[in-house]
C-alpha cells in the first residue's frame, strides 16, 4: 500500500468513526475499531481530543490494548494509563515483549509502576526489572531479554532437537546467541546455518565471532548507527564483563530512527516530538511561549542594531529596502551549513578529528557563493537605484555575511553539543540572530563609511 493510499484509508477510518460517534452507533464504532491494526488504532486515538479518546478506548478490544499502548506516543499513552488499574495494565501487557512493557511502565509514576510489577508473576517481574535498570534511551532500555542461547561445544543435531522440544522461539529470532557456562557472550549462529549444516557439526564451527555485543549503556543513537552500518537484524546486549543480558531487534531500531527524524523536525520549532496534538491549550501555549519569547528577544536585538544606524537609513532610504536581502542570504547559507553539521553529528561523522577540516570547507563554499551572489546582488541593486556605490556596498555585505554564516553554521552546533544543548533545538535560533545582526551591521556599517 502506497503512502497516499494509507493516508486516505486513515482519513476514511477517522471519518467513519466520527460519523458513528455522532450517530451514537456504538456497535459501528466497535466494528470499525476491530478492523484496525494496533498501530492504526494508536494513530486514531492520537487524532482525537482527550474526551473522545477516552470514549473510544472503552471500545478497544482488551486483547490488543497492550499493543495499542506500545504504539501510542508517550503523552497519549500516559493519559490512557491514568484511567487503568494496576492489574488491568498487567493484564493488557501480558503478551507484549519485555522491552515494550518496560517502555510503558517508564511512563507511569514510580509507585503505580511498582503496583503493576507486583501484579505480574515472578518470572515476568524479574525480566522487566532487568530492563528498567537501564535508561530507556540506551541499549539496555531497548533490549528484549527473551533470548535463546546455546553453547559452542554442542552439536547441531542437539540444538535442533532442543528447538523442536522448546516450541515457539521468540519473535524476530534470526540467530541464536552463543555463550559459555558463565553466560559470557561469544558470538551468534544463524538459524539458516544450523538448518543447512551436517548434524554432527559443532556450533562453535558455525558461529560468527565478529558479531560483537553492544554494551548496555550505549546510547540508542549509537545503537541505530551500528545496525545501519552493519546491516544487522538483531544484536546481543552485554554488560561491562561481557555477560549476555538480552538482544535488540531491528524493529526497535526502526522506532529509534523514526523518533530521531521526528525529533529533528519538531526541535527546529522548539517542540517536543511526543507532544499530543490535542494537548490542553494552556499546556501547549506555555510550551510554545518559551521559544516565542527567545525569538522576540533576538528580534529586538536585530532591531536595536538597525536603530544604531537610524541616521544612515534616513539619509539613504534605499538601505531599508535592501536590508532584508543581506540578512536573508546569510540566513539561508547558514541554515545549509547548520543542517549538514547537525546531520554529521547525529551520524557520528563529525568530531574533534575533522571539525577543523569541515570548517575550512564550509568557509570556502561560503566565500565562493558570496562572491558569486555578490556580483548578482550588486548589479541588481546598482541598476535598481542607479547607484554603483550602493551596489558595491551591498555586494560586499553579502560576501561578509555569507562567510560569517558559514562559520556560525559550522561552529554553533559543535559548541552547543559541547555544552550538552541539543543543536537541533537551539541551533536555528542562535544562527538566525548571528546572520541578522552581522548582515545589518555589515551592510549599514559599510554604507555609513562609504556612502555618507
Amino acid at each position: 500500500m502506497s503512502y497516499s493510499e494509507e493516508t486516505n484509508r486513515n482519513q476514511a477510518s477517522l471519518l467513519s468513526i466520527t460519523e458513528a460517534l455522532e450517530a451514537n452507533d456504538l456497535r459501528a464504532v466497535r466494528d470499525q475499531l476491530a478492523t484496525l491494526h494496533p498501530s492504526e488504532l494508536a494513530d486514531v486515538l492520537e487524532s482525537f481530543p482527550p474526551e473522545i479518546r477516552d470514549e473510544l478506548w472503552v471500545h478497544v478490544d482488551a486483547e490488543v490494548e497492550g499493543d495499542v499502548l506500545a504504539e501510542a506516543n508517550d503523552q497519549v499513552r500516559a493519559a490512557l494509563l491514568e484511567n487503568m488499574l494496576p492489574h488491568e495494565v498487567a493484564a493488557a501487557t501480558a503478551t507484549l515483549d519485555t522491552d515494550d512493557v518496560a517502555d510503558i511502565l517508564q511512563d507511569l509514576p514510580e509507585s503505580f509502576a511498582d503496583e503493576v510489577l507486583r501484579s505480574m508473576d515472578e518470572q515476568n517481574r524479574s525480566r522487566i526489572a532487568s530492563i528498567l535498570h537501564y535508561p530507556e534511551d540506551t541499549a539496555g532500555g531497548l533490549m528484549n531479554v527473551d533470548v535463546v542461547t546455546v553453547r559452542a561445544d554442542v552439536e547441531v543435531e542437539t540444538v535442533l532437537r532442543y528447538l523442536r522440544r522448546h516450541g515457539a522461539v521468540p519473535q524476530k529470532t534470526d540467530s541464536l546467541m552463543v555463550v559459555d557456562r558463565e553466560n559470557t557472550y561469544l558470538g551468534v549462529v544463524s538459524l539458516s546455518a544450523l538448518v543447512c549444516a551436517p548434524a554432527e557439526t559443532y556450533v562453535g564451527d558455525l558461529m560468527q565471532l565478529d558479531a560483537e555485543g553492544i554494551p548496555a549503556d550505549t546510547p540508542e543513537a549509537d545503537v541505530a548507527r551500528q545496525f545501519e552500518q552493519r546491516d544487522l537484524l538483531s544484536a546481543a546486549v552485554v554488560d561491562s564483563r561481557g555477560t549476555l543480558l538480552g538482544r535488540i531487534t531491528v524493529d526497535d531500531v526502526i522506532d529509534v530512527i523514526r523518533e530521531q527524524g521526528v525529533h529533528s523536525l519538531m526541535s527546529a520549532a522548539g517542540l517536543d516530538e511526543e507532544d499530543d496534538i490535542f494537548a490542553p491549550v494552556v499546556v501547549s501555549t506555555r510550551r510554545r511561549a518559551t521559544w516565542l519569547g527567545i525569538n522576540l528577544a533576538t528580534a529586538f536585538l536585530a532591531a536595536w542594531v538597525i536603530g544604531r544606524f537610524e541616521g544612515t537609513i534616513e539619509e539613504i532610504v534605499a538601505l531599508a529596502i535592501l536590508m532584508p536581502v543581506v540578512a536573508s542570504m546569510g540566513g539561508v547559507a547558514g541554515s545549509q551549513t547548520l543542517t549538514i553539521v547537525i546531520r554529521g553529528l547525529a551520524l557520528g561523522q563529525i568530531g574533534r578529528a575533522n571539525a577543523r577540516l569541515l570548517l575550512y570547507r564550509e568557509l570556502a563554499i561560503g566565500g565562493l557563493n558570496g562572491l558569486l551572489w555578490a556580483v548578482v546582488v550588486a548589479l541588481i541593486g546598482g541598476l535598481w537605484f542607479q547607484d554603483a556605490s550602493l551596489g558595491l556596498v551591498i555586494g560586499a555585505a553579502v560576501v561578509v555575511n555569507l562567510l560569517i554564516a558559514a562559520f556560525a553554521g559550522a561552529v554553533i552546533p559543535l559548541v552547543l553539543r559541547r555544552i550538552n544543548v541539543d543543536p537541533a533545538l537551539a541551533g536555528g535560533v542562535v544562527l538566525t540572530t548571528v546572520t541578522d545582526v552581522v548582515g545589518f551591521v555589515a551592510f549599514l556599517g559599510l554604507a555609513t563609511v562609504f556612502l555618507l
